[in-house]
């Protein structure tokens, strides 16, 4: 029977549909997409322009398939990739809204899988377009692993600063890939060999980036129970490594056997026994550890087997490896800290969390969204009002230019410490060190551009010699120019 060919207009159309469905949603380019499909105006909102898209997608589509087009095996070759991908994207969208209640719903009832109510739908009119049941479970699959993804990525990571766009961005990649198209064919039930280290300083949210991605891998369906196979919400296991002394690390990592050593009065899971298949360890400040441990971890990393203590029996690990240290990379690897064999174990991804005072420095309303999100949460609903009471008391109490060394964690108790006494202080005892170190990470983790990097030195110079000319002298800058970065970095300075 002679397949159905794409006329060039519809050609052109699909093409940018797909372009949509395959790109980092984070990313400009997405953006741009979006608006070119919607025929809406750049200044338009994210919600208004998604919305438009979607509507003429879905339009787009329902005058296609009554003109008897609306089947992928009607296609041959590049076409039916075409009409394939676009077809996803559509029915995806369609579906978007109960995917985000599902969500919700899991995240309600926690560890056990709930029924998906809308699943024989969204199956059916995935058949119905020609995919085979066994595709449209899958990719039923996928696009509740993508909703997810953007949900927890979206609204647990906000702001609108570069450096904040740019993580936003680095998680998605690193659930997906650089394409989510080559993800699809090759990598969706292979994630588990791709580890990933996190590095930031304390507070930043690196344990909310790790949960981001520790809750957005692939579940496959349960057909017989019409949930998926398990919970999300027990996909993710953490263990921060700096809580336990170094005879004991190794149990809380491997677990231990009755009578494995003195104590150990009963059979204990370590955290390797504890996460599913399908799911993420986060080993936090990974820095802290021994070479041994170093060793016991590369071999498991490599192997996928480990035995707990006191045990000769094998247990498989299969989940993904997630780390995270705020100390710089560079002086772990430098003075030897990390194993070079180990490192490269852990680095198949290695992303930043950048500090509040970068996030700051390039978005003036980014103390603004945080105030307004961690205020919500306190007291359970948004206030304005609250939140610039708040904003004006850390204005008088410590000043805008407050460099916020526990970052968003500080900011968080700043918060709860204005609720109870009305004011904050801040934490004076770490902003000279801080300063210094600002700087040194920066350089490191190479998240500080020229100008801030010149600017904080500059106003370092001046905290320890006091006068414009001094500063200028010791960086061969002239003294005016010295001046516009001193306070460009902590507001006007009267000499």
């Amino acid at each position: 029977m002679a397949k159905t060919q794409l006329n060039s207009e519809e050609k052109e159309f699909l093409t940018e549909v797909c372009r949509a469905a395959f790109i980092n949603p984070f990313s400009d380019e997405r953006a741009e997409i979006d608006i070119r499909i919607a025929g809406v105006s750049p200044a338009a909102s994210e919600s208004v322009r998604i919305n438009k898209m979607v509507d003429k997608i879905a339009a787009w589509f329902a005058n296609f398939e009554r003109n008897g087009k609306a089947n992928v095996t009607y296609y041959d070759g590049k076409d039916r990739e075409l009409v394939e991908k676009a077809f996803l994207f559509e029915v995806f969208y369609r579906f978007k809204d109960k995917f985000d209640q599902l969500i919700q719903d899991q995240i309600h009832h926690g560890d056990t899988p709930v029924k998906i109510p809308f699943l024989n739908d969204a199956i059916a009119t995935l058949m119905q377009k020609g995919f085979t049941e066994d595709l449209a479970r899958r990719y039923f699959a996928l696009g509740f692993q993508m909703r997810r993804a953007f949900y927890f990525i979206k609204n647990s990571l906000v702001g609108g600063s570069a450096c904040m766009k740019s993580l936003r961005r680095n998680l998605w990649n690193n659930i997906f890939t650089h394409d989510i198209d080559f993800y699809n064919r090759y990598l969706w039930n292979k994630m588990e060999d791709f580890s990933t280290l996190l590095l930031g300083e304390t507070g930043t949210g690196k344990g909310t980036a790790a949960l981001a991605i520790g809750r957005s891998g692939f579940i496959p369906l349960d057909k017989r129970k019409k949930t998926f196979e398990e919970s999300f919400t027990r996909s993710f296991v953490s263990l921060n490594l700096s809580q336990f002394p170094e005879t004991l690390i190794e149990s809380a990592l491997f677990g231990h056997r009755k009578g494995a050593f003195t104590g150990a009065i009963d059979n204990y899971q370590g955290v390797f026994d504890q996460c599913s298949p399908y799911g993420s360890i986060l080993l936090d400040e990974i820095g802290e550890i021994s070479k041994p441990i170093q060793i016991k971890l590369l071999q498991v990393l490599q192997e996928r087997e480990f035995a707990p203590v006191g045990s000769q029996k094998k247990n498989r690990f299969e989940g993904r490896v997630i780390t995270a240290t705020n100390r710089p990379l560079k002086k772990l690897r430098g003075e030897g800290i990390f194993r070079d064999d180990f490192y490269y174990r852990l680095c198949s991804d290695v992303i930043v969390v950048p500090p509040l005072r970068q996030r700051m420095a390039e978005d003036a309303s980014e103390l603004d969204r945080l105030l307004d999100i961690t205020i919500a949460r306190l007291i359970g609903r948004p206030s304005s009002t609250l939140t610039v009471k708040i904003r004006n008391t850390i204005d008088s109490s410590v000043g805008p230019e407050y460099l916020w060394p526990g970052n968003v964690r500080e900011l968080e108790q700043c918060v709860r410490r204005i609720f109870l006494k009305g004011g904050y202080a801040g934490d004076e005892a770490a902003v000279d060190l801080d300063l210094a170190q600002t700087l040194i990470n920066g350089i490191d983790q190479g998240n500080i551009d020229s100008y801030q990097l010149t600017s904080g030195y500059c106003y370092l110079l001046y905290q320890r010699h006091q006068t414009f000319e001094e500063v200028a002298r010791r960086t061969g800058l002239d003294r005016r120019t010295v001046k516009k970065y001193i306070q460009d970095w902590k507001g006007d300075v009267v000499e």
